[in-house]
Protein backbone atom coordinates (compact mmCIF):
# COMPACT_ATOMS: atom_id res chain seq x y z
CA UNK A 1 0.00 0.00 0.00
CA UNK A 2 1.35 3.43 -0.97
CA UNK A 3 0.18 7.12 -0.52
CA UNK A 4 0.11 9.36 -3.35
CA UNK A 5 -0.53 12.89 -2.82
CA UNK A 6 -1.27 15.96 -5.20
CA UNK A 7 -1.11 19.32 -3.23
CA UNK A 8 -1.67 21.73 -4.63
CA UNK A 9 -3.62 20.81 -7.84
CA UNK A 10 -2.95 23.28 -9.86
CA UNK A 11 -4.65 25.08 -12.80
CA UNK A 12 -8.02 25.34 -10.38
CA UNK A 13 -9.44 28.01 -8.75
CA UNK A 14 -8.47 28.04 -5.39
CA UNK A 15 -6.31 25.38 -2.91
CA UNK A 16 -6.80 21.71 -3.28
CA UNK A 17 -5.01 18.58 -1.95
CA UNK A 18 -5.87 15.03 -3.31
CA UNK A 19 -4.75 12.56 -1.42
CA UNK A 20 -4.51 8.82 -2.26
CA UNK A 21 -3.93 5.52 -1.11
CA UNK A 22 -2.35 3.24 -3.95
CA UNK A 23 -2.43 -0.76 -4.57
CA UNK A 24 -1.08 -2.58 -7.23
CA UNK A 25 -1.68 0.14 -9.63
CA UNK A 26 -5.08 1.39 -8.88
CA UNK A 27 -6.44 3.75 -6.48
CA UNK A 28 -8.05 2.22 -3.67
CA UNK A 29 -8.98 5.17 -1.53
CA UNK A 30 -9.00 8.76 -1.66
CA UNK A 31 -9.80 12.42 0.33
CA UNK A 32 -9.59 15.68 -1.46
CA UNK A 33 -9.31 18.54 1.10
CA UNK A 34 -10.78 21.96 0.44
CA UNK A 35 -7.63 24.03 1.84
CA UNK A 36 -8.81 28.05 2.07
CA UNK A 37 -11.26 29.61 3.72
CA UNK A 38 -13.46 32.78 3.08
CA UNK A 39 -16.90 34.18 3.35
CA UNK A 40 -19.68 35.68 2.57
CA UNK A 41 -23.36 35.01 4.55
CA UNK A 42 -22.07 36.89 7.64
CA UNK A 43 -20.67 39.93 5.19
CA UNK A 44 -24.87 40.53 3.98
CA UNK A 45 -26.42 39.85 7.23
CA UNK A 46 -28.37 43.58 8.53
CA UNK A 47 -28.01 44.19 4.63
CA UNK A 48 -30.81 44.95 1.58
CA UNK A 49 -31.13 41.87 -1.03
CA UNK A 50 -29.93 44.86 -2.83
CA UNK A 51 -26.42 44.91 -1.29
CA UNK A 52 -26.44 41.33 -1.22
CA UNK A 53 -26.37 40.82 -4.99
CA UNK A 54 -23.04 42.95 -5.25
CA UNK A 55 -21.25 41.40 -2.55
CA UNK A 56 -21.81 37.76 -3.08
CA UNK A 57 -20.33 37.62 -6.96
CA UNK A 58 -17.27 38.40 -4.83
CA UNK A 59 -17.45 34.76 -3.77
CA UNK A 60 -15.74 33.78 -6.91
CA UNK A 61 -13.98 36.16 -9.42
CA UNK A 62 -15.11 33.00 -12.12
CA UNK A 63 -18.41 33.23 -11.48
CA UNK A 64 -19.59 36.22 -10.60
CA UNK A 65 -22.77 36.38 -12.24
CA UNK A 66 -23.90 33.44 -11.07
CA UNK A 67 -23.62 34.58 -7.58
CA UNK A 68 -25.65 37.77 -8.46
CA UNK A 69 -28.52 35.94 -10.41
CA UNK A 70 -28.96 33.36 -7.45
CA UNK A 71 -29.12 36.09 -5.24
CA UNK A 72 -31.83 38.28 -6.78
CA UNK A 73 -33.31 35.14 -7.59
CA UNK A 74 -33.97 34.62 -4.23
CA UNK A 75 -34.98 38.30 -3.28
CA UNK A 76 -37.72 38.61 -5.91
CA UNK A 77 -39.27 35.16 -4.34
CA UNK A 78 -39.12 37.14 -1.42
CA UNK A 79 -40.22 40.40 -2.83
CA UNK A 80 -43.32 38.70 -4.61
CA UNK A 81 -41.47 39.83 -8.19
CA UNK A 82 -41.80 38.32 -11.47
CA UNK A 83 -39.06 40.08 -14.10
CA UNK A 84 -40.11 41.10 -16.97
CA UNK A 85 -39.33 39.44 -20.90
CA UNK A 86 -36.63 42.13 -21.84
CA UNK A 87 -34.84 41.42 -18.23
CA UNK A 88 -34.68 37.84 -18.31
CA UNK A 89 -33.36 38.21 -22.03
CA UNK A 90 -30.61 40.24 -20.79
CA UNK A 91 -30.15 37.95 -17.77
CA UNK A 92 -29.66 34.85 -19.95
CA UNK A 93 -27.36 37.15 -22.39
CA UNK A 94 -24.96 37.98 -19.26
CA UNK A 95 -25.06 34.66 -17.65
CA UNK A 96 -24.26 32.67 -20.95
CA UNK A 97 -21.52 35.05 -21.78
CA UNK A 98 -20.05 34.25 -18.57
CA UNK A 99 -20.43 30.05 -19.04
CA UNK A 100 -18.72 30.67 -22.26
CA UNK A 101 -15.90 32.28 -20.91
CA UNK A 102 -15.48 29.76 -18.23
CA UNK A 103 -16.42 26.72 -20.67
CA UNK A 104 -12.98 27.85 -22.95
CA UNK A 105 -10.85 29.09 -20.28
CA UNK A 106 -11.98 25.21 -18.50
CA UNK A 107 -11.26 23.39 -21.77
CA UNK A 108 -8.40 24.79 -22.93
CA UNK A 109 -6.24 26.74 -20.78
CA UNK A 110 -7.07 24.66 -17.25
CA UNK A 111 -7.96 21.07 -18.36
CA UNK A 112 -6.04 20.86 -21.77
CA UNK A 113 -2.48 20.41 -20.88
CA UNK A 114 -3.58 16.79 -19.21
CA UNK A 115 -3.51 15.69 -22.61
CA UNK A 116 -1.55 18.19 -24.95
CA UNK A 117 1.97 18.45 -24.60
CA UNK A 118 3.27 21.90 -26.46
CA UNK A 119 6.70 21.37 -26.24
CA UNK A 120 6.12 17.89 -28.42
CA UNK A 121 4.92 20.04 -31.11
CA UNK A 122 8.50 21.07 -31.82
CA UNK A 123 8.26 17.48 -33.43
CA UNK A 124 5.77 18.49 -35.89
CA UNK A 125 5.52 18.43 -39.89
CA UNK A 126 3.89 21.35 -40.61
CA UNK A 127 2.24 19.94 -43.75
CA UNK A 128 0.67 16.87 -42.17
CA UNK A 129 -0.30 19.71 -39.33
CA UNK A 130 -2.93 20.94 -41.93
CA UNK A 131 -4.15 18.08 -43.58
CA UNK A 132 -4.68 16.67 -40.32
CA UNK A 133 -6.55 19.90 -39.20
CA UNK A 134 -8.53 19.49 -42.29
CA UNK A 135 -9.63 15.39 -41.88
CA UNK A 136 -10.57 16.88 -38.45
CA UNK A 137 -12.97 19.27 -39.45
CA UNK A 138 -11.29 21.51 -36.58
CA UNK A 139 -10.06 25.69 -37.30
CA UNK A 140 -7.69 26.21 -39.10
CA UNK A 141 -7.41 30.10 -38.20
CA UNK A 142 -3.30 29.71 -37.00
CA UNK A 143 -0.08 30.21 -39.01
CA UNK A 144 1.32 26.19 -37.89
CA UNK A 145 4.15 27.22 -39.53
CA UNK A 146 4.58 30.46 -37.75
CA UNK A 147 3.31 29.25 -34.08
CA UNK A 148 6.45 26.16 -34.10
CA UNK A 149 8.96 28.86 -34.72
CA UNK A 150 7.90 30.61 -32.06
CA UNK A 151 7.54 27.74 -30.16
CA UNK A 152 10.85 26.94 -30.79
CA UNK A 153 12.19 30.33 -30.04
CA UNK A 154 10.06 30.02 -26.75
CA UNK A 155 11.69 26.59 -25.91
CA UNK A 156 14.97 27.86 -26.62
CA UNK A 157 15.21 30.31 -23.81
CA UNK A 158 14.72 28.05 -20.91
CA UNK A 159 12.16 30.30 -19.49
CA UNK A 160 9.28 27.56 -19.89
CA UNK A 161 6.90 29.96 -16.96
CA UNK A 162 3.43 27.64 -16.76
CA UNK A 163 4.73 24.45 -18.80
CA UNK A 164 8.05 23.84 -16.78
CA UNK A 165 5.64 22.11 -13.65
CA UNK A 166 3.76 20.12 -16.07
CA UNK A 167 4.20 16.31 -16.67
CA UNK A 168 4.60 16.27 -20.10
CA UNK A 169 7.52 13.60 -19.22
CA UNK A 170 5.05 11.23 -17.41
CA UNK A 171 6.24 8.15 -19.77
CA UNK A 172 4.35 5.24 -18.26
CA UNK A 173 1.96 4.25 -20.65
CA UNK A 174 -0.61 6.73 -19.29
CA UNK A 175 1.29 9.96 -20.21
CA UNK A 176 0.60 12.36 -23.27
CA UNK A 177 -0.53 10.39 -26.32
CA UNK A 178 -0.71 12.78 -29.09
CA UNK A 179 0.77 12.94 -32.61
CA UNK A 180 3.03 16.01 -32.69
CA UNK A 181 1.03 17.37 -35.48
CA UNK A 182 -2.30 17.14 -33.32
CA UNK A 183 -0.28 19.13 -30.38
CA UNK A 184 0.67 22.02 -32.89
CA UNK A 185 -2.88 22.13 -33.24
CA UNK A 186 -4.69 22.29 -29.99
CA UNK A 187 -1.59 24.50 -28.95
CA UNK A 188 -2.91 26.80 -31.61
CA UNK A 189 -6.37 26.42 -30.12
CA UNK A 190 -4.99 27.12 -26.63
CA UNK A 191 -3.81 30.63 -27.76
CA UNK A 192 -6.87 31.11 -29.50
CA UNK A 193 -9.10 30.26 -26.97
CA UNK A 194 -7.20 32.90 -24.54
CA UNK A 195 -8.59 35.30 -27.16
CA UNK A 196 -12.15 34.26 -27.12
CA UNK A 197 -12.59 33.42 -23.69
CA UNK A 198 -11.14 37.07 -23.38
CA UNK A 199 -14.13 38.16 -26.20
CA UNK A 200 -16.92 36.13 -24.11
CA UNK A 201 -16.10 38.26 -20.83
CA UNK A 202 -16.01 41.63 -23.32
CA UNK A 203 -19.85 40.86 -23.79
CA UNK A 204 -20.31 40.02 -20.19
CA UNK A 205 -18.67 43.82 -19.55
CA UNK A 206 -20.66 45.25 -22.11
CA UNK A 207 -23.85 44.65 -20.65
CA UNK A 208 -22.89 44.49 -16.92
CA UNK A 209 -20.63 47.71 -16.80
CA UNK A 210 -17.65 45.80 -16.28
CA UNK A 211 -16.71 41.87 -15.76
CA UNK A 212 -16.00 40.13 -13.28
CA UNK A 213 -18.36 41.29 -10.91
CA UNK A 214 -20.87 42.90 -12.69
CA UNK A 215 -23.29 45.92 -11.78
CA UNK A 216 -26.12 46.04 -13.77
CA UNK A 217 -27.78 42.62 -12.21
CA UNK A 218 -30.49 44.00 -9.43
CA UNK A 219 -33.25 42.37 -7.81
CA UNK A 220 -36.41 43.15 -9.77
CA UNK A 221 -34.40 43.14 -13.04
CA UNK A 222 -31.85 44.51 -14.75
CA UNK A 223 -29.98 47.94 -14.63
CA UNK A 224 -28.86 47.68 -18.19
CA UNK A 225 -31.00 48.81 -20.90
CA UNK A 226 -29.61 48.20 -24.86
CA UNK A 227 -29.71 50.61 -27.99
CA UNK A 228 -28.76 49.48 -30.84
CA UNK A 229 -25.68 50.63 -31.35
CA UNK A 230 -24.73 48.15 -28.27
CA UNK A 231 -26.69 45.78 -29.40
CA UNK A 232 -25.37 45.45 -32.78
CA UNK A 233 -21.60 45.62 -30.72
CA UNK A 234 -23.46 42.31 -28.88
CA UNK A 235 -24.49 40.55 -31.98
CA UNK A 236 -21.16 40.70 -33.75
CA UNK A 237 -19.20 39.54 -30.73
CA UNK A 238 -21.31 36.34 -30.18
CA UNK A 239 -21.21 35.96 -33.49
CA UNK A 240 -17.31 35.40 -33.67
CA UNK A 241 -17.60 33.77 -30.57
CA UNK A 242 -19.91 30.87 -31.64
CA UNK A 243 -18.34 30.38 -35.46
CA UNK A 244 -15.15 29.77 -33.34
CA UNK A 245 -16.61 27.57 -30.57
CA UNK A 246 -18.21 25.33 -33.26
CA UNK A 247 -15.41 24.75 -35.34
CA UNK A 248 -13.10 23.87 -32.91
CA UNK A 249 -14.36 22.88 -29.22
CA UNK A 250 -16.18 19.53 -30.39
CA UNK A 251 -13.48 18.27 -33.30
CA UNK A 252 -10.80 18.85 -30.67
CA UNK A 253 -12.63 17.13 -28.53
CA UNK A 254 -13.39 13.94 -30.35
CA UNK A 255 -9.98 14.13 -31.95
CA UNK A 256 -7.88 13.96 -28.91
CA UNK A 257 -10.62 11.25 -27.08
CA UNK A 258 -9.32 9.21 -30.08
CA UNK A 259 -5.91 8.78 -27.88
CA UNK A 260 -7.40 8.47 -24.42
CA UNK A 261 -10.19 6.17 -24.78
CA UNK A 262 -8.74 4.54 -21.65
CA UNK A 263 -10.27 7.39 -19.40
CA UNK A 264 -13.72 5.56 -20.39
CA UNK A 265 -12.98 3.10 -17.80
CA UNK A 266 -12.29 5.18 -14.89
CA UNK A 267 -13.52 8.38 -12.93
CA UNK A 268 -17.19 7.65 -12.65
CA UNK A 269 -18.18 9.08 -9.16
CA UNK A 270 -20.85 8.67 -7.20
CA UNK A 271 -23.51 8.08 -10.14
CA UNK A 272 -26.14 10.62 -9.48
CA UNK A 273 -26.63 14.06 -10.53
CA UNK A 274 -27.89 17.33 -9.49
CA UNK A 275 -28.81 20.45 -12.15
CA UNK A 276 -31.20 23.21 -10.70
CA UNK A 277 -31.95 24.29 -14.08
CA UNK A 278 -30.34 27.73 -15.83
CA UNK A 279 -31.44 30.17 -18.67
CA UNK A 280 -34.90 30.93 -18.09
CA UNK A 281 -36.91 29.61 -21.00
CA UNK A 282 -39.26 31.18 -23.85
CA UNK A 283 -42.52 30.92 -22.30
CA UNK A 284 -41.90 33.17 -19.84
CA UNK A 285 -43.39 33.89 -17.18
CA UNK A 286 -45.18 30.61 -15.63
CA UNK A 287 -47.47 31.74 -13.13
CA UNK A 288 -45.47 31.67 -10.09
CA UNK A 289 -44.75 28.03 -10.33
CA UNK A 290 -41.61 27.84 -9.64
CA UNK A 291 -41.04 24.11 -10.57
CA UNK A 292 -42.26 24.52 -13.99
CA UNK A 293 -40.04 27.27 -14.28
CA UNK A 294 -37.15 25.30 -13.36
CA UNK A 295 -38.11 22.11 -15.53
CA UNK A 296 -38.71 24.86 -18.65
CA UNK A 297 -35.31 26.99 -18.40
CA UNK A 298 -33.05 26.11 -21.36
CA UNK A 299 -30.87 23.63 -19.49
CA UNK A 300 -33.54 22.46 -17.28
CA UNK A 301 -33.72 21.18 -13.60
CA UNK A 302 -33.59 17.84 -12.69
CA UNK A 303 -32.47 15.08 -9.76
CA UNK A 304 -31.06 11.94 -11.46
CA UNK A 305 -30.91 8.81 -9.36
CA UNK A 306 -28.27 5.72 -10.16
CA UNK A 307 -30.67 4.58 -13.22
CA UNK A 308 -30.91 8.18 -14.26
CA UNK A 309 -34.26 8.35 -14.13
CA UNK A 310 -35.54 12.32 -13.38
CA UNK A 311 -37.42 13.81 -10.83
CA UNK A 312 -37.86 17.28 -9.37
CA UNK A 313 -36.30 18.92 -6.62
CA UNK A 314 -37.68 18.78 -3.42
CA UNK A 315 -35.80 21.66 -1.29
CA UNK A 316 -36.19 19.59 2.43
CA UNK A 317 -34.28 16.37 0.88
CA UNK A 318 -31.51 19.02 1.03
CA UNK A 319 -28.61 18.42 4.00
CA UNK A 320 -25.06 19.32 5.09
CA UNK A 321 -23.52 17.34 7.25
CA UNK A 322 -20.22 17.87 9.70
CA UNK A 323 -18.59 15.80 10.93
CA UNK A 324 -15.52 15.71 8.68
CA UNK A 325 -15.29 19.22 7.76
CA UNK A 326 -13.40 21.76 10.27
CA UNK A 327 -16.24 22.95 12.17
CA UNK A 328 -17.64 22.40 15.42
CA UNK A 329 -20.24 19.42 15.92
CA UNK A 330 -21.74 16.40 13.73
CA UNK A 331 -24.55 16.89 12.67
CA UNK A 332 -26.93 16.75 10.03
CA UNK A 333 -28.60 19.73 9.07
CA UNK A 334 -31.60 20.10 6.58
CA UNK A 335 -32.26 23.12 4.07
CA UNK A 336 -32.73 25.66 5.04
CA UNK A 337 -31.96 24.80 8.94
CA UNK A 338 -28.05 25.29 8.29
CA UNK A 339 -25.83 26.04 10.95
CA UNK A 340 -22.08 26.92 11.00
CA UNK A 341 -19.83 27.56 13.11
CA UNK A 342 -15.75 27.52 12.10
CA UNK A 343 -13.21 25.21 14.55
CA UNK A 344 -10.31 24.02 13.03
CA UNK A 345 -8.03 21.36 14.79
CA UNK A 346 -6.01 19.06 12.36
CA UNK A 347 -5.76 17.50 8.58
CA UNK A 348 -6.45 14.06 9.67
CA UNK A 349 -8.37 11.97 7.08
CA UNK A 350 -9.51 9.56 9.65
CA UNK A 351 -11.21 12.66 11.54
CA UNK A 352 -11.64 15.93 9.86
CA UNK A 353 -9.57 17.32 6.50
CA UNK A 354 -11.35 19.94 4.69
CA UNK A 355 -12.85 23.41 5.35
CA UNK A 356 -15.96 21.73 2.97
CA UNK A 357 -19.08 21.11 3.96
CA UNK A 358 -20.97 17.72 3.04
CA UNK A 359 -24.00 18.44 1.58
CA UNK A 360 -26.42 15.29 0.34
CA UNK A 361 -29.51 14.79 -1.73
CA UNK A 362 -31.75 12.48 0.30
CA UNK A 363 -29.09 11.22 2.21
CA UNK A 364 -26.71 10.63 -0.56
CA UNK A 365 -23.88 12.85 -2.52
CA UNK A 366 -24.46 13.90 -5.64
CA UNK A 367 -22.40 15.67 -8.35
CA UNK A 368 -22.76 19.04 -9.99
CA UNK A 369 -21.76 20.60 -13.09
CA UNK A 370 -21.49 20.55 -16.86
CA UNK A 371 -22.13 16.57 -16.91
CA UNK A 372 -24.91 17.19 -14.64
CA UNK A 373 -27.04 19.59 -16.87
CA UNK A 374 -26.15 17.43 -20.00
CA UNK A 375 -28.40 14.28 -18.38
CA UNK A 376 -30.78 16.67 -17.03
CA UNK A 377 -31.58 17.86 -20.50
CA UNK A 378 -31.16 14.69 -22.27
CA UNK A 379 -33.75 13.21 -19.88
CA UNK A 380 -35.75 16.18 -20.52
CA UNK A 381 -35.54 15.75 -23.91
CA UNK A 382 -34.12 18.84 -25.35
CA UNK A 383 -33.79 18.41 -29.38
CA UNK A 384 -30.13 19.57 -29.52
CA UNK A 385 -28.59 17.97 -26.56
CA UNK A 386 -30.53 14.81 -27.31
CA UNK A 387 -28.96 14.92 -30.69
CA UNK A 388 -25.11 16.50 -30.16
CA UNK A 389 -24.96 13.49 -27.34
CA UNK A 390 -26.16 11.26 -29.54
CA UNK A 391 -23.55 11.96 -32.15
CA UNK A 392 -21.06 11.29 -29.75
CA UNK A 393 -21.87 8.33 -28.38
CA UNK A 394 -21.53 7.41 -31.53
CA UNK A 395 -18.09 8.72 -32.10
CA UNK A 396 -17.41 6.60 -29.44
CA UNK A 397 -18.87 3.51 -30.68
CA UNK A 398 -21.51 3.23 -28.75
CA UNK A 399 -25.23 3.61 -29.66
CA UNK A 400 -27.63 6.58 -28.97
CA UNK A 401 -28.92 6.91 -25.58
CA UNK A 402 -26.40 4.98 -23.84
CA UNK A 403 -25.28 7.53 -21.40
CA UNK A 404 -24.08 5.32 -18.90
CA UNK A 405 -20.91 4.80 -21.58
CA UNK A 406 -20.44 8.61 -20.41
CA UNK A 407 -20.14 8.08 -16.99
CA UNK A 408 -16.47 8.52 -16.47
CA UNK A 409 -13.44 10.98 -16.78
CA UNK A 410 -13.67 11.19 -20.69
CA UNK A 411 -17.52 11.78 -20.92
CA UNK A 412 -17.42 14.11 -18.09
CA UNK A 413 -14.32 16.53 -19.83
CA UNK A 414 -16.01 16.19 -23.03
CA UNK A 415 -19.80 16.56 -23.14
CA UNK A 416 -19.09 20.13 -21.70
CA UNK A 417 -18.22 21.43 -25.30
CA UNK A 418 -21.79 20.40 -26.25
CA UNK A 419 -23.02 22.69 -23.46
CA UNK A 420 -20.72 25.53 -24.89
CA UNK A 421 -21.88 24.68 -28.55
CA UNK A 422 -25.79 24.97 -27.48
CA UNK A 423 -25.27 28.15 -25.25
CA UNK A 424 -23.42 29.99 -28.02
CA UNK A 425 -26.12 29.17 -30.33
CA UNK A 426 -28.81 30.41 -27.69
CA UNK A 427 -26.72 33.41 -27.37
CA UNK A 428 -27.15 34.52 -30.92
CA UNK A 429 -30.79 33.64 -30.39
CA UNK A 430 -31.72 36.07 -27.27
CA UNK A 431 -30.13 38.78 -29.11
CA UNK A 432 -32.38 38.80 -31.69
CA UNK A 433 -35.40 38.54 -29.51
CA UNK A 434 -34.01 41.54 -27.85
CA UNK A 435 -33.36 43.19 -31.07
CA UNK A 436 -37.14 42.14 -32.04
CA UNK A 437 -38.60 43.60 -28.44
CA UNK A 438 -36.34 46.95 -28.50
CA UNK A 439 -38.17 47.21 -32.25
CA UNK A 440 -41.64 46.38 -30.86
CA UNK A 441 -41.00 48.91 -28.08
CA UNK A 442 -41.21 46.69 -25.01
CA UNK A 443 -39.02 48.90 -22.61
CA UNK A 444 -39.38 47.13 -19.35
CA UNK A 445 -36.63 45.98 -17.94
CA UNK A 446 -37.15 46.53 -13.74
CA UNK A 447 -39.98 45.63 -11.52
CA UNK A 448 -40.73 47.00 -7.95
CA UNK A 449 -41.34 44.56 -4.89
CA UNK A 450 -44.74 43.82 -3.70
CA UNK A 451 -43.65 43.22 -0.34
CA UNK A 452 -40.81 43.95 1.80
CA UNK A 453 -40.86 41.08 3.38
CA UNK A 454 -40.34 37.53 2.90
CA UNK A 455 -37.88 34.67 2.18
CA UNK A 456 -37.15 33.24 -1.13
CA UNK A 457 -34.81 30.44 -2.31
CA UNK A 458 -32.82 31.11 -5.61
CA UNK A 459 -31.70 27.66 -7.35
CA UNK A 460 -29.59 28.42 -10.40
CA UNK A 461 -26.29 26.96 -11.82
CA UNK A 462 -23.13 28.30 -11.98
CA UNK A 463 -20.83 26.86 -14.70
CA UNK A 464 -19.32 24.27 -12.18
CA UNK A 465 -22.86 23.38 -11.06
CA UNK A 466 -25.92 23.63 -8.78
CA UNK A 467 -25.78 26.92 -7.01
CA UNK A 468 -28.73 27.91 -4.22
CA UNK A 469 -28.87 31.05 -2.50
CA UNK A 470 -31.37 31.85 0.63
CA UNK A 471 -32.55 34.14 2.20
CA UNK A 472 -35.12 35.87 4.77
CA UNK A 473 -35.92 39.73 4.52
CA UNK A 474 -38.16 41.62 7.05
CA UNK A 475 -38.43 45.02 6.09
CA UNK A 476 -36.06 45.32 3.44
CA UNK A 477 -33.46 43.89 5.61
CA UNK A 478 -31.40 40.57 5.53
CA UNK A 479 -32.38 38.65 8.86
CA UNK A 480 -30.12 35.61 7.21
CA UNK A 481 -28.68 33.82 4.41
CA UNK A 482 -27.34 30.67 2.83
CA UNK A 483 -25.40 29.57 0.32
CA UNK A 484 -24.68 25.93 -1.09
CA UNK A 485 -21.95 26.40 -3.86
CA UNK A 486 -21.23 23.78 -6.73
CA UNK A 487 -17.65 22.80 -6.02
CA UNK A 488 -19.68 21.72 -2.08
CA UNK A 489 -21.22 18.95 -4.25
CA UNK A 490 -18.26 17.58 -6.00
CA UNK A 491 -15.63 18.18 -3.24
CA UNK A 492 -17.83 16.81 -0.05
CA UNK A 493 -15.61 14.48 2.43
CA UNK A 494 -16.64 11.34 3.68
CA UNK A 495 -20.50 11.44 5.30
CA UNK A 496 -21.99 9.87 8.39
CA UNK A 497 -22.16 6.57 6.99
CA UNK A 498 -18.74 6.53 5.30
CA UNK A 499 -19.78 7.12 1.26
CA UNK A 500 -17.01 9.26 -0.13
CA UNK A 501 -17.99 12.25 -1.78
CA UNK A 502 -18.21 12.29 -5.87
CA UNK A 503 -14.98 13.26 -6.47
CA UNK A 504 -12.79 10.89 -4.15
CA UNK A 505 -15.27 7.92 -5.45
CA UNK A 506 -14.37 9.00 -8.99
CA UNK A 507 -10.43 9.27 -7.73
CA UNK A 508 -11.10 5.28 -6.58
CA UNK A 509 -10.02 3.34 -9.38
CA UNK A 510 -8.15 5.50 -11.35
CA UNK A 511 -5.12 3.48 -12.55
CA UNK A 512 -1.80 4.84 -11.30
CA UNK A 513 1.45 3.67 -12.98
CA UNK A 514 3.64 6.21 -11.84
CA UNK A 515 3.36 7.41 -8.14
CA UNK A 516 5.06 10.57 -8.47
CA UNK A 517 2.61 11.58 -11.59
CA UNK A 518 -0.73 10.30 -10.97
CA UNK A 519 -1.60 11.62 -14.00
CA UNK A 520 -4.62 9.80 -14.22
CA UNK A 521 -5.97 10.99 -11.40
CA UNK A 522 -5.01 14.93 -12.21
CA UNK A 523 -7.28 14.53 -15.34
CA UNK A 524 -10.14 13.23 -13.20
CA UNK A 525 -9.90 16.14 -10.70
CA UNK A 526 -10.09 18.87 -13.48
CA UNK A 527 -13.25 17.17 -14.86
CA UNK A 528 -14.51 18.48 -12.16
CA UNK A 529 -13.56 22.22 -12.40
CA UNK A 530 -13.25 22.20 -9.11
CA UNK A 531 -13.36 25.70 -7.43
CA UNK A 532 -12.27 25.29 -3.67
CA UNK A 533 -12.37 29.57 -3.18
CA UNK A 534 -15.99 28.89 -3.96
CA UNK A 535 -16.84 25.90 -2.03
CA UNK A 536 -15.46 26.95 1.32
CA UNK A 537 -17.60 30.05 1.97
CA UNK A 538 -18.07 31.14 6.06
CA UNK A 539 -16.24 32.83 7.73
CA UNK A 540 -15.95 34.50 11.10
CA UNK A 541 -14.33 37.97 10.33
CA UNK A 542 -11.25 39.00 13.09
CA UNK A 543 -13.41 41.68 14.53
CA UNK A 544 -13.42 40.82 17.60
CA UNK A 545 -17.35 39.83 18.07
CA UNK A 546 -18.25 36.36 19.23
CA UNK A 547 -20.51 34.91 16.60
CA UNK A 548 -22.52 32.19 18.06
CA UNK A 549 -24.46 29.68 15.83
CA UNK A 550 -28.37 29.20 16.59
CA UNK A 551 -31.01 26.65 15.55
CA UNK A 552 -32.54 28.84 13.26
CA UNK A 553 -33.99 28.23 9.53
CA UNK A 554 -31.13 30.96 8.46
CA UNK A 555 -28.44 29.81 9.80
CA UNK A 556 -25.59 32.00 11.73
CA UNK A 557 -26.64 34.91 13.91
Amino acid sequence: MTRSVIDPITRIEGHLRVEMEVEQGVVTDAWVSGGCFRGMELVVQNRTPQDAAQIVQRICGVCPVSHTHASSIAAEKAYGITISNNARLVRNLIEGAQFLHSHILWFYNLCALDYVNPLDALNADVADTYTLAQAAGTSMDTDFALLKEKLERFAANGQLSIFSGNWFNCDDGEGYKLTPELNLICTAHYLEALKMQARASEVAALIGGKMPHVMTVVPGGTAFVPTEQKLDDLWAMVNEIYDWVATTMIPDTLAIAQFYGNALDFGKGCGRYIAWGVFEGPDWPYGGDYIEQMINRYLPMGVLDEKLNVSNVQEDLITEYMGHSWYKGDDTYTSPYFVTEPDFTEYNVEDRYTWVKCPAYDGKPMEAGGFARILAAYKRGVPFIVEQVDAMLVALGAKPGQLEVLQNTLGRTGSRQIETLYIAGLMKEWTLELMEAIKGGDSEYFRTPATETGEGTGFWEAPRGALYHSEKITNNNIDGYQIIIPSTWNLAPTNADGVHGPMEQALIGCPVNDIDMPINALRTVHSFDPCTACAVHITEPATGKTFKTVTSPWGVK
